[in-house]
């Protein structure tokens, strides 16, 4: 299989996502929504754990992009960080979609 082309609306994110990485994601992510894509998916295939910090940036971008109108989804939750999400009950807030194409698919 070909390597995927980066997409201006994809953020692949990796390893442990926690108060160290956090900022850096968030400056990534307020990047992209200043360019107001109609849709922002977070591709979180290679992210092993996610602390509060984490999912605060997720939050705030999720908002963010909702507040213009556009789409925002995760893609390629791995189990361990899915845990995550439904302990904290973001697993209802969150449009999680199984892979990076089935999130842009999403209307």
């Amino acid at each position: 299989m070909a390597p995927r082309k980066q997409l201006s609306n994809v953020l692949p994110l990796e390893g442990e996502i926690d108060l160290h990485v956090s900022p850096e994601v968030a400056d990534s992510l307020q990047a992209m929504i200043e360019k107001k894509p109609k849709q922002l998916v977070v591709d979180l295939s290679k992210v092993t754990y996610m602390d509060s910090s984490g999912l605060a940036v997720l939050i705030q971008a999720m908002q963010n992009v909702q507040e213009y109108g556009g789409k925002f989804a995760l893609a390629n939750v791995q189990p361990s960080v899915q845990h995550i999400f439904e302990i904290a009950r973001l697993d209802q807030v969150f449009q999680i979609a199984p892979d990076v194409d089935s999130a842009l698919a999403a209307k």
